[in-house]
């Protein structure tokens, strides 16, 4: 690994450090687990709560990648966890297309894209970006694995 990308791992790990304590703070504290947090969103962290599980989470993985000093793991490490949290996202907002009930920060007016498609359409719209991250994110771990398997053998 060169000096430039273990520079930036660590920038990586230090950032989720103080996004976690952040996060625990807003969380506990502040009660806003459910505050949007957009500057935060390349970590996968779309509400302080996340910060909280998410934080520690990437500062485990880019230790553990410094430790075995591999650039191409720390790439994996990230595809792979935006295929699973695009996933997610996809679910999370197929099931508030078809909810009954709507919270607050889900109201359509409240979201991105509300400008566009001004009703709850704007739903499906999230479900659908999602969707397309999930297939970005699918691509590229499989990029990375061949990349990364042959760096190994």
């Amino acid at each position: 690994m060169t000096s430039w990308q273990r520079g930036l791992i660590l920038l990586y790990s230090l950032i989720s450090l103080l996004t976690f304590f952040k996060g625990f703070y807003e969380s506990k504290y502040k009660k806003n687990a459910y505050g949007l947090t957009p500057l935060f969103q390349p970590l996968g962290i779309i509400a302080w709560g996340d910060a909280v599980i998410f934080g520690p989470f990437w500062v485990i993985s880019t230790l553990a990648v410094l430790i075995l000093n591999d650039w191409y793991l720390f790439l994996l490490v990230i595809s792979m966890f935006w295929v699973v949290r695009s996933v997610g996202e996809t679910i999370y907002w197929f099931n508030q297309q078809f909810s009954s009930k709507v919270y607050e920060w889900n109201k359509p007016e409240n979201l991105p894209w509300h400008s566009i498609f001004h009703n709850d359409s704007v739903w499906y719209i999230h479900q659908i970006i999602w969707q397309c991250a999930t297939v970005v994110a699918i691509i590229a771990s499989i990029y990375i694995s061949n990349l990364w398997l042959q760096s190994r053998f």
